[in-house]
């Protein structure tokens, strides 16, 4: 796959991977982080794992004390997985049997993005996932109904998960589903016309599909096809090996 960056996007990446070698830091001098952070970018921090996931956990509880919106539910749901994997998966907000279980994408979505993995030959938990809002949204007599995060909702979180993604520094990321992308891209077009194009964050590939509860009320071939295509990409991307059989998944026959 023929993915266009910028020479700051492509150093970025460098610098990931040359971090990531053998699960080793690369020691820079003071110096030399503040010339790599003014050159890359003002917002990046290249101090690497210097914040664990867990104190970013420990942040967002204290944070979520005073600040998070009345419209989300007490219990947070943070994210799962390696916390040095190659590859973050994104989606947009915890439901019911995600708030039961302290747990992203263990409901329904959750068992056809299991699917998803299986057929990629990727063990969950060699993977990273997680959500731009880490609180169930609320509704009125709720019970077991779930809704997506409101942009209102969703815009205090977007701190933490660059956070958690910086502290990873995977290869690439997953954006699945309209309320991620936006989240991490700022792009409110259809994800019909962002899975097709290349994006980028901090510097890191971001692969747009659509969330896996689509393919639950949108269960025809073609549109699981077009799921699949993103995953291709995705393992085009990773150099994973790929059979003949993984490329004709859902092809018409």
């Amino acid at each position: 796959m023929k993915t266009n960056l910028t020479a700051k996007e492509a150093f970025c990446i460098y610098l990931r991977n040359l971090q990531k070698r053998g699960r080793e830091r690369v020691l820079l001098t003071e110096e030399g982080k503040e010339i790599l952070n003014r050159l890359i970018s003002p917002t990046t921090n290249f101090e690497g794992n210097s914040k664990s996931l867990e104190d970013i956990r420990k942040n967002l509880e204290e944070w979520a004390k005073k600040n998070k919106p009345s419209t989300l539910r007490e219990k947070l749901v943070f994210s799962v997985g390696n916390p040095k994997a190659d590859l973050i998966l994104v989606g947009e907000a915890p439901g019911y049997d995600e708030e039961k279980l302290a747990e992203p994408f263990v409901g329904k979505a959750g068992e056809k993005l299991n699917a998803i993995l299986k057929a990629m030959k990727i063990p969950r938990e060699e993977i990273y996932i997680s959500n731009i809002v880490k609180f169930r949204p609320a509704m009125e007599n709720q019970k077991m109904q779930n809704r997506p995060p409101s942009l209102e909702e969703m815009k205090p979180f977007l701190p933490f998960i660059k956070q958690e993604i910086q502290c990873i520094q995977p290869r690439c990321i997953v954006a699945l589903g309209k309320t991620s992308s936006y989240g991490l891209l700022e792009k409110q077009e259809s994800i019909a016309q962002l899975r097709n194009e290349n994006h980028s964050y901090e510097g890191i590939p971001v692969f747009v599909t659509y969330h896996p509860s689509y393919l639950l009320r949108n269960s025809a071939r073609s549109e699981k096809r077009k799921v699949w295509e993103d995953m291709l990409k995705v393992m085009e991307y990773l150099q994973m090996p790929i059979s003949e059989k993984q490329r004709s998944y859902f092809l018409d026959e």
